[in-house]
């Protein structure tokens, strides 16, 4: 029975791996140690930021929210707090959304809003 040479298999191995870092600047692309060690940073990163991208969008969609609010009169706050107490359960991501493509609607839920309050 011949000897199992492993040469394929840790050539693929490289080869895959430096696909991964096509792109990198410097030696990272092309050197093999250089390149694993930049794509164990680079995929943490990655990791990282899908969680923190939720967060960011979440503000972004708070701070349209607010500026609309602001335009018809009314704080963030106390919008927000006018959602809840008359159980209109629209996420951020909505309520941005219609601030910016339908004003005339949000405006209704703005009302809406304040009537609860007082």
């Amino acid at each position: 029975m011949p000897r199992v040479k492993r040469g394929t298999t840790a050539n693929k191995r490289r080869k895959n791996l430096l696909k991964h870092a096509k792109g990198f600047m410097w030696g990272r692309k092309t050197k093999y140690r250089a390149a694993k060690e930049a794509l164990l940073h680079a995929w943490t990163f990655q990791f990282n930021d899908r969680r923190k991208k939720k967060g960011q969008f979440r503000r972004l969609w708070q701070i349209q929210i607010g500026a609309a609010t602001q335009q018809n009169g009314l704080s963030y706050s106390k919008f927000i707090n006018g959602l809840k107490k008359s159980s209109i359960e629209l996420d951020r991501k909505i309520l941005s959304d219609l601030a910016q493509h339908e004003p005339e609607i949000f405006k209704k839920i703005v009302e809406m809003s304040q009537n609860a309050i007082k």
